[in-house]
């Protein structure tokens, strides 16, 4: 005897990633969703991870100063403690957890939340950064942001770096970063390579 899926009436999740370079207005759009969820009248947790500390230890601050309160998580795990009764969760500076942090985004969407994620696509190098590549796979909507380049004023995609520091994760603002697009990119980097270091 065939037996029909027994679908359940649960409210349904799903995974909205907001990506792009340095400057381009990826945290302003996550808070800009969020205030709106906040005026329809649902309820929101917003988390970051405990390494993002430019502006505040305890809200997400975009560039343009706009803030939201937010939770300082060590590592994904800790997101899956949230309420049931939470509708909407955002998710700040997603490239700095590590990959397990798309088995969580997964698991609270499957839940019924709806997660908003925003993170850096791509590292100074120019490389897929941290979980991000595998939450854009799995996201059910992808906004892909870009700030305008610093050299030609062109659309810019990359976030280049002024120093010559090769950690990863080198925390700043614009005394470090400069966004660009993939040309100035390109040539910003041949010129490193070509000048000698201090």
């Amino acid at each position: 005897m065939f037996l029909e899926p027994t679908f359940t009436t649960q409210r349904r999740g799903w995974i909205e990633v907001i990506c792009g370079s340095m400057f381009s207005g990826k945290t302003e759009e996550l808070i800009r969703r969020l205030k709106r969820v906040k005026i329809a009248e649902q309820t929101v947790e917003i988390y970051k991870p405990i390494r993002d500390t430019r502006y505040s230890k305890d809200e997400v601050v975009s560039h343009d100063a706009r803030s939201i309160p937010s939770r300082v998580v060590n590592n994904p795990a800790e997101i899956l403690k949230v309420s049931q009764d939470i509708h909407v969760i955002g998710i700040d500076e997603a490239q700095f957890f590590d990959n397990s942090l798309t088995e969580v985004a997964e698991e609270l969407a499957l839940r019924g939340h709806r997660v908003i994620i925003a993170g850096l696509d791509m590292d100074f190098r120019g490389r897929p950064f941290g979980p991000m590549p595998q939450l854009m796979a799995v996201a059910e909507y992808v906004t892909k942001l870009h700030a305008i380049c610093n050299h030609c004023g062109i659309l810019a995609t990359h976030t280049y770096r002024l120093t010559n520091d090769e950690d990863t994760v080198v925390l700043g603002e614009k005394d470090i970063y400069e966004a660009r697009c993939r040309h100035c990119f390109h040539e910003g980097n041949i010129l490193k390579l070509r000048t000698p270091r201090p």
